[in-house]
C-alpha cells in the first residue's frame, strides 16, 4: 500500500457500514487495514446482489484495501490473539457499545497495557456521559432522534421520511475517520496514545443544527430554530417544460443575472425582497415560487444553457444510471473497472481526493472471509502449531485460496 498514510496499521473490529466506510477511507490513504470478522463475518457481506455468497456490492465497496482474519472474541485464545494484533499497531477501531467491549476484557484499559501508545477508537450510538450511554444505535434511528423526518414533513413531506441514503453512518464514519487522523497527529508530536470516542447521536445533531438552530442560538432566543430557506417546500427541483433542473440562486448578483436573463430586470432593482440576502430569506417562499413559474416555460436544455451562459448555477437532477453515464465522472475516471480474484469484474470509485506528493495506489480488492487469517497471525508472532490449533478450536478460520467463498 501506498499513500499519505502508509506505515498505518489499524485493527478494525467494526462491522455493517459506519466504522466499515471510515477504516475504508483510511484503506484507501494507504493505511494497512485489518479487518477482524466473528466466525460468521460482518452482516454486511450478504446484501445486495451477489456472484459468491458473502461478497455483496455494499461490502465490496466498503472493505476494498483491507485484509481479514477471523476471530472467535468469545473465546480466550481470541480475545489473545486480537491483544497480540493491537500491540503491532497504531490504532484500534470498534462500532459495538463500549460496555460491549469491555464484556470481552478488552476495554480501553486492556488494550492500553497491550500497547500505550495504541489510539482506541470508539464510533458508536451515544456519548458515555448521559443516560442514552447504553442504548443500541442505527442509522434510521439516529436520523430520527435528530430529527430529519421531522424536516421532511416541515419542508412539505405529506409523511416523514428517512434520507434515502445511510447518511448518519456515512457523516460519522467520515468523521470517525477525521478523529483518527487527527490522534495519529497528536501522537506523532507527544508519542501519546488515547482513547478517542465519535458518538452518532452526537455528531448529527451537531451537523442538523449547524442549519437549524437558528435563533435559538441566542439566549434569549431571538426566534423559532429552522433555517427558511432549506425548509422552503419549493426548495426542490425545478419543473420545466420536459422535466427537471436544479438551480440555486443565491448571491445578489446571481438573482441580478437572473431577472436579466428573463427579462424583467426592474423587478430586481425595484421589489424591495430582493434587496439583500435577509429579506430574501424572510420571503424565500414567494420567491421560490416565481422562479418555478418563469422555469416551467421552457426546456431543460435550454435552461442548462441560458444559466450557464448568466453564471447561475445549475445541474441537471440526475437518477442513479445518469449518474453512472454522467459526463464528468467519465472525464475523470472517476469509475473503475477492476478484476477481483473470485467476484470478477467490478466497477469501482476512485477516491475525490488527490495529493501531489503522496498519491495512494490502487487499493487491494475487498477480501473474503478469514483471507488473511493466517498471514496476520504470523505477523503476529504465531507459529504453525499454534495457528493449526487455533484453527482446529474454530476460533479463526481461513479461506487463503482463490476460489470463491463457500456458501
Amino acid at each position: 500500500m501506498s499513500g499519505p498514510l502508509e506505515g498505518v496499521r489499524i485493527i478494525d473490529v467494526t462491522t455493517v457500514l459506519m466504522g466499515p466506510y471510515a477504516t475504508q477511507i483510511l484503506a484507501d490513504q494507504g493505511a494497512d487495514v485489518v479487518k477482524v470478522e466473528p466466525p460468521g463475518g460482518d452482516n454486511v457481506r450478504g446484501i445486495g446482489p451477489c456472484r459468491h455468497p458473502d461478497m455483496g456490492g455494499i461490502f465490496l465497496h466498503a472493505n476494498r484495501g483491507k485484509r481479514s482474519i477471523v476471530l472467535d472474541l468469545k473465546q480466550p485464545e481470541g480475545r489473545q490473539a486480537l491483544l497480540q494484533l493491537a500491540a503491532t499497531a497504531d490504532v484500534l477501531v470498534y462500532n459495538v457499545r463500549p460496555q460491549a467491549m469491555a464484556r470481552l476484557g478488552l476495554g480501553y484499559e486492556e488494550v492500553a497495557a497491550a500497547n500505550p501508545d495504541i489510539l482506541y477508537v470508539g464510533v458508536y450510538g451515544f456519548d458515555q456521559r448521559g443516560p442514552y450511554a447504553a442504548k443500541a444505535a442505527y442509522d434510521d434511528l439516529i436520523q430520527g432522534a435528530v430529527g430529519i423526518p421531522f424536516l421532511s414533513m416541515q419542508a412539505g413531506g405529506e409523511t416523514p421520511r428517512y434520507a434515502p441514503s445511510a447518511i448518519a453512518d456515512r457523516v460519522v464514519g467520515i468523521s470517525a475517520a477525521q478523529a483518527i487522523t487527527a490522534g495519529l497527529y497528536h501522537r506523532a508530536r507527544t508519542g501519546r496514545g488515547q482513547a478517542i470516542d465519535v458518538p452518532m447521536f452526537e455528531t448529527m445533531a451537531q451537523l442538523v443544527l449547524g442549519d437549524h438552530l437558528g435563533g435559538s442560538s441566542f439566549d434569549p432566543p431571538l426566534g423559532p430554530p429552522g433555517y427558511p430557506r432549506i425548509l422552503n417546500p419549493d426548495r426542490r427541483p425545478y419543473a420545466t417544460r420536459d422535466g427537471h433542473i436544479c438551480v440555486l440562486i443565491y448571491s445578489d448578483k446571481q438573482w441580478a443575472s437572473f431577472f436579466a436573463l428573463i427579462g424583467r430586470p426592474e423587478v430586481y432593482r425595484d421589489d424591495p425582497r430582493f434587496r439583500d440576502i435577509g429579506t430574501r430569506t424572510r420571503h424565500i417562499r414567494e420567491i421560490y415560487r416565481l422562479v418555478a413559474e418563469v422555469l416551467a416555460t421552457r426546456t431543460t436544455d435550454y435552461w442548462l444553457q441560458a444559466l450557464e451562459d448568466a453564471d447561475i448555477p445549475a445541474m441537471p437532477m440526475n437518477s442513479l444510471d445518469d449518474l453512472l453515464r454522467d459526463p464528468h465522472l467519465q472525464a475523470i475516471g472517476f469509475f473503475e473497472a477492476v478484476d477481483h480474484p473470485t467476484e470478477g469484474r467490478l466497477r469501482t470509485m476512485a477516491m475525490a481526493a488527490q495529493w501531489s506528493r503522496t498519491p495512494p495506489g490502487k487499493p487491494r480488492p475487498a477480501p473474503r472471509l478469514g483471507q488473511h487469517s493466517v498471514e496476520i497471525l504470523k505477523e503476529a508472532g504465531y507459529g504453525d502449531a499454534h495457528i493449526a490449533a487455533l484453527l482446529r478450536q474454530r476460533v479463526t478460520a481461513a479461506n487463503d485460496t482463490n476460489e470463491p467463498s463457500p456458501s
